[in-house]
Parts: structure tokens; sequence; C-alpha cells
């Protein structure tokens, strides 16, 4: 036999043996998670089988070999798989958590300019014709960017009182560009300020609301923005008076991304939800698990 023949057959060989070893494992780990109830039914099917074609044997061995597997070293290998897979899971939610900090970052630097460009655009307005006017917005531009920076920058630790307090900041902007167009009201206990509260959400449903509920109605209206616990659920709600909301249209970028990240934070235990008051106008409240105080 020539060489060339020989290590075909050796290649074959070694391909059949790696299939054969494959089969094995899946085999195996078939074995190791599948019910008692299951295998049972196979087993069944099996002797039918190798009896209607005359070969009880190998029915027989299978019964064997499947029952010693499972036995002997089912448990462990069933808790080796589970194992992998809570890893995998976990590994996946680690990057969709990331790939949803990186969207926020660059939803943050989009819009981020356009606020600040317009801010600074009426700074220079007020100049010229109110310059103690053109003093406090600056003022209130300081406060919101001392307030809103770190956040940025920090990956945890953020609490409804550092919202709060950089909502204020935001919404006094806003003020000195509505003028009497704007009110606010803050109802937020003292207490609930050190409750741990993800980053850029209240101020995404405070914009949501100026931009889609009172810019858009001549004599503007109230946002108002409330804070109370429900069982051991914290509830914190941004309404508006203004011209409410299509039951149709879909969620706009913002509202999504407040979905998303409370599904990933919270999972089933934190919503986003969205109602019509009785006397109009529209109010956005979102769910989530409540702590006297974050974490250390």
């Amino acid at each position: 036999m020539r060489a060339s023949d020989i290590n075909r057959v050796l290649d074959f060989v070694r391909d059949a043996f790696h299939e054969a070893s494959k089969l094995w494992w899946r085999f195996f780990d078939w074995l190791a998670v599948v019910e008692w109830r299951q295998l049972f039914l196979t087993w069944f099917f099996v002797v039918i089988f190798f009896q209607l074609v005359n070969t009880p044997e190998p029915g027989f061995w299978y019964i064997f070999i499947s029952f010693a597997v499972k036995v002997l070293a089912g448990g462990k290998r069933k808790a080796e798989l589970m194992a992998r897979e809570a890893t995998a899971q976990a590994n996946v939610a680690t990057l969709e958590r990331r790939l949803m900090e990186a969207q926020m970052a660059a939803l943050q630097a989009q819009v981020e300019p356009h606020f600040l460009f317009n801010t600074l655009a009426l700074i220079g307005q007020l100049i010229e014709t109110d310059p103690k006017e053109a003093a406090r917005v600056h003022a209130h531009l300081i406060d919101y960017l001392r307030s809103t920076l770190p956040q940025m920058r920090q990956r945890g630790g953020a609490t409804l009182g550092k919202q709060v307090e950089l909502s204020r900041a935001y919404l006094a902007i806003m003020q000195a560009r509505m003028k009497e167009r704007l009110n606010v009201r803050f109802d937020v206990p003292d207490f609930l300020g050190s409750a741990p509260f993800p980053p850029m959400m209240l101020q995404t449903l405070i914009e949501n609301a100026i931009k889609h509920g009172l810019e858009p109605k001549i004599e503007g209206g109230t946002v108002v923005v409330r804070a109370h616990v429900v069982g051991a659920d914290l509830h914190v709600e941004v309404c508006d008076d203004g011209v409410g909301i299509d039951p149709h249209a879909d969620d706009g970028v913002g509202l999504a991304n407040i979905r998303e990240r409370l599904q990933l934070l919270y999972g089933a235990e934190a919503s986003l939800a969205i109602s019509t008051p009785p006397g109009g106008g529209a109010c956005a409240t979102i769910r989530l698990p409540y702590k006297m105080m974050e974490d250390a």
C-alpha cells in the first residue's frame, strides 16, 4: 500500500473518530439534562424497535449504558452545562449593558451640544437686552454642568436627589427661554433623595414633556415632578398639562431608550408607563425597586 493511501485511511479514521466523539458528547449532554420520563419513553421505543427486527441486544445495551451514564455522571454534567449557560447569559447581559451605555453616550453627545449652543445663544441675546437675566442663566448653566458632567463620567452611584438637582438646573434654563409659558413644581420628599435612580432618565422625561406637551401649546403649561413609594417600589412621575399624547404614536428614541435600560438593569421589576390624566396632558411614570440608600 502506498504512503498516500495510508494517509487517506488515517485521515478517514481520524475524521470518523472525531465525529463519533462529537456524537457521544452530544448524547452525553442530552442524557444529563433529559427528564427521566422522557428517557423511559426512549427506552420503550428502542426496545420495541429492536424486538421487531429480532435483535434485542442493542436495545438492552442502550438502556444499560444510558442508565449508568445518567446515574453516575448526569448530575455533575448537568451542573456544568447549567453553569456554562449561566456564564454565557451573564456575558451577553454584560455586552448588552455596555452597548446600551455606548448608545447613551452617543445620544448624549448628540443632545448636549444642541442644548448648550441654544443656551449660549440665549445668554448672548440677554447680554444686550437684560444683563441681569443673562447672569442668572449663566449661573444656571454652570449648575447644570456641575451636576451632569460627573454623572456622565461615573458608572454608578446615581441617586434620585442628584437627578432632581440636575433637573432643577435644566428647568431653570428652560424657564429663562420660555418665560411665563413654563411653570415647574417639584413634589419629591427629601428622604427619597438617597434612593438609587438611573442617570439622565428623569431629565429625558422632562425634556419629552416640554418638547411634545408644552412647546406646541401657545400658552405653555406646567411640569410637575413627583416621587413616592408604593409597597416595595419607587414611583417617579413627570406630568404636564400640555397638548396630550397620541395613543397610536410609537415611543420616541428617548422613551424607547429608557425602557431598554430599565429592562437591562431591573428586568420585570421596573417599567415605564405613559398615561393621560383626567385634566388632560400626559404623565410618564418610572417604577423600579426602592432602596433606602444606595449600596456602598
